[in-house]
């Protein structure tokens, strides 16, 4: 688990696949083979330090120059399961979507139009030679996206509380076919009980990119850096994907009432959250 630092990381949550080796063509899995025996493995901390040390440069380098080759290791019924960090496409794709999260001058000021500029020709031009490109990894800031909490089970969250020097850990791990199927009830419920409504396209979206890997892959929802954020009380009683799941199940047999009663208790929980960005 991820030490407590005295430096303020961003509050990311994140949506991993971890694909088994088997997934990986040569040489690639044996690079991913090698490193799953490494003793040193950085953490997402790591991670998250890199990126920062990039935007702190003069100039700022919002991309890293070449992709990283780390990724998360985990084991799994005695299975190697790896997430590529890929940090250098989500960087690109991360530079896509920052206007819609600072005003205009506020982007100049700390990323210039221009360094923006040669990021966008830099990833066109590395998209025309890597066109099935994806992530492993999907990012939130502030908050975690409600459709990622359709792929999940109550019973399959952890969370370990803060102990001594340590952060604590929300997360929760699911089957990728456990995943997939949660995701097409979920739809099938929603596109039932409403005609339109953003909640289904980002279901959409996210069942889309699961398409993409192999099925014998792992998912995993990690609270990341918002537990810095939160009460130690507030994310022990966060039962989110439950309420979700609740929500999804009275739309099925039809009870309005208790639809509405399990979105709202989502949304007061998340507000809360969203005051906190605010007020930083």
């Amino acid at each position: 688990m991820p030490k407590v630092s005295s430096v303020m990381v961003p509050y990311a949550t994140y949506l991993r696949v971890y694909e088994p080796l088997a997934a990986f063509p040569e040489p690639e899995r044996g690079h991913w083979a090698r490193y799953a025996r490494r003793p040193d493995r950085p953490s997402s901390q790591d991670e998250i330090r890199r990126a920062l040390a990039g935007l702190a440069a003069t100039p700022p380098a919002p991309v890293p120059a070449h992709e990283s080759d780390d990724a998360f290791v985990l084991e799994s019924d005695g299975v190697v399961c790896v997430c590529p960090w890929r940090t250098r496409l989500r960087g690109w794709q991360a530079l896509g979507e920052l206007a819609e999260d600072f005003p205009l001058p506020v982007l100049d000021a700390f990323l210039p139009p221009v360094v923006r500029h040669q990021a966008t020709q830099d990833y066109e031009r590395w998209l025309a030679d890597h066109p099935d490109a994806r992530p492993w990894i999907r990012t939130a800031t502030w908050q975690v996206p409600i459709n990622w909490f359709v792929l999940f089970a109550d019973d399959e969250r952890e969370y370990v509380g803060r102990s001594a020097g340590e952060a604590p850990v929300l997360r929760y791990r699911t089957p990728m076919v456990q995943a997939r199927r949660r995701v097409a009830r979920g739809l099938r419920a929603l596109r039932d009980a409403m005609d339109d409504h953003l909640l289904i396209d980002g279901l959409v979206d996210v069942g889309r990119w699961l398409e993409e890997f192999h099925p014998r892959a792992l998912v995993e929802l990690d609270y990341g850096g918002l537990v810095h954020a939160l009460p130690d009380g507030t994310l022990e009683g966060d039962h989110s994907a439950a309420d979700v799941a609740e929500g999804i199940a009275a739309l099925r047999r039809g009870d309005e009432e208790g639809a509405g009663a399990a979105y709202g208790r989502l949304v007061e929980r998340w507000r809360s959250v969203r005051d906190l960005r605010s007020a930083n």
